[in-house]
């Protein structure tokens, strides 16, 4: 049996460290108390919030984690870029914003001007699809401070405050829609190459998955950026909405148990997830390989359903065609209960229980 604390990362004592650095984070908010650009404060939220009248802007950060670490073993940089995206960009779209711009660091224990070619370019890609600028960014070389490269990004989103998604109007018999997912975008990467190093040695990306691809490849399926997507129900800047979301749960670190609970916590309820998205042939594969306990796995990885939206049954059928338009497959997965629990049957028929 496998977990994620055995692959090195203690999920517990990553959420207190970031619990203490929003403590110190805060302190810093009253000094813009009745200046353009004072924070909102967002409990639970996917980004920070400035207020500059009568719109907020919207900010998220994060990073491809070690998944750098595979595109390096595999010498592929190029799809990387739309992982990068994917993380920063479909945070702040949770919030109804739409993102104009992202900036990126790239910290490297060498330059490689191809690699740093090939992300770029894949970077590039990703945002022009999804109608994003990059007006800046970094590439610092840190020999002795990284193995082999750490790449983060930062999000600018913008939305109009009566646009803003409001979790606390979810009521029980909403409707709750899955968007479907690759293997797992950039989370629970070093519980992946745990496992696979285990099975294999450490020449496990080389190692035939099956389909003619290795584990590395298979591994390393760029992430679906879902940005215009929920953007096409939602509305860009200045657009009116089509259908009323009121909450979007981007699937990523912690799983559907984390990452949809904080959509519910303002209403104080709960769902029951019947019909989810499968995981992908590859991780159930891995799971079966290390024997990861199935809650294990549905706290790790997305499992299949890199977002999910709850909307009114009225607006279920709309919201599943406009998402399908935009070349997302999306489907009815539950609905919202009183039971402040999340109850989700796992691809393997068991239901699990998450309070």
């Amino acid at each position: 049996m496998t977990t994620y604390k055995d692959s090195g990362v203690n999920v517990a004592s990553g959420d207190a460290a970031s619990k203490a650095a929003y403590t110190h984070a805060a302190a810093t908010f009253a000094s813009r108390k009745g200046m353009v650009g004072e924070p909102v404060l967002e409990e639970d939220g996917y980004a920070g919030f400035l207020d500059m009248g009568d719109y907020a802007l919207v900010m998220s950060d994060d990073s491809t984690g070690t998944k750098i670490d595979l595109a390096d073993h595999m010498k592929k940089f190029d799809t990387l870029g739309y992982d990068l995206l994917a993380m920063v960009a479909d945070d702040v779209v949770c919030t109804g914003a739409e993102v104009v711009a992202v900036s990126n660091c790239l910290d490297v224990p060498k330059v490689d001007e191809h690699m740093v070619d090939a992300l770029l370019s894949g970077l590039s890609k990703a945002c022009t699809e999804q109608k994003i600028v990059i007006p800046a960014g970094e590439i610092a070389e840190v020999p002795g401070a990284v193995n082999r490269g750490v790449w983060s990004a930062t999000a600018l989103g913008v939305v109009q405050k009566e646009k803003i998604i409001k979790p606390e109007t979810i009521e029980v018999g909403d409707v709750v829609i899955a968007l479907q997912s690759h293997v797992a975008r950039s989370n629970g990467f070093s519980l992946i190459r745990k496992i696979l190093s285990d099975a294999f040695g450490e020449d496990w990306h080389n190692k035939e998955w099956k389909q003619g691809m290795s584990w590395g490849e298979v591994m390393l399926s760029p992430s679906i950026v879902y940005h215009s997507a929920i953007l096409s129900l939602t509305g860009r800047y200045g657009e009116e909405r089509n259908v009323n979301v009121k909450g979007i749960a981007h699937i990523t670190g912690g799983g559907i148990p984390s990452k949809f609970r904080r959509i519910l916590r303002k209403s104080g309820l709960g769902a029951r997830l019947t019909d989810l998205w499968p995981p992908h042939e590859a991780l159930r594969d891995l799971i079966a390989l290390g024997e990861v306990p199935i809650e294990e796995a549905y706290r790790t990885w997305n499992m299949g359903n890199g977002m999910l939206l709850v909307v009114a049954p009225k607006d279920v059928d709309a919201s599943i065609s406009a998402l399908k338009n935009e070349g997302i497959e999306a489907k009815k997965a539950g609905e919202i209960t009183k039971d402040a629990t999340i109850v989700v049957e796992g691809f393997d028929g068991e239901e699990l229980r998450f309070s």
